[in-house]
């Protein structure tokens, strides 16, 4: 399950920052605003890879799902981006548990 989700985290990672560089054209949002949030979004991202597997990494992984479903607000593509990642999210969660499952079952297997 690591790997998946660590991989849709650095995804997120980089659409963050590109989001942030197209917010960055709305004159409502001042410059420093945008890489604050966005800034703690990306570091998120960043260390939720290592979380992943302990308690509650998951449960923060769908609050940063949220998150940028919530950005559409401020950037309208996020809204589609942020759907995107979130069903990428529930496939490596969904997919990643299941591939730990059968190592696991594969290990048992190969130990006897």
């Amino acid at each position: 399950m690591r790997t998946l989700c660590a991989s849709t985290l650095i995804g997120e990672f980089f659409v963050i920052g590109f989001a942030a560089l197209v917010a960055m054209k709305d004159p409502g949002l001042s410059t420093g605003t945008v890489w604050t949030v966005s800034g703690i979004a990306m570091l998120l991202s960043i260390l939720l890879c290592g979380m992943i597997t302990r308690p509650g990494g998951v449960q923060l992984g769908w609050a940063l799902q949220i998150a940028l479903i919530a950005s559409g607000f401020f950037v309208p593509t996020m809204f589609f981006m942020g759907a995107v990642f979130a069903a990428l999210w529930w496939a490596s969660v969904h997919y990643g548990r299941k591939i730990d499952e059968a190592k696991a079952r594969f290990a048992a297997e190969g130990s006897r």
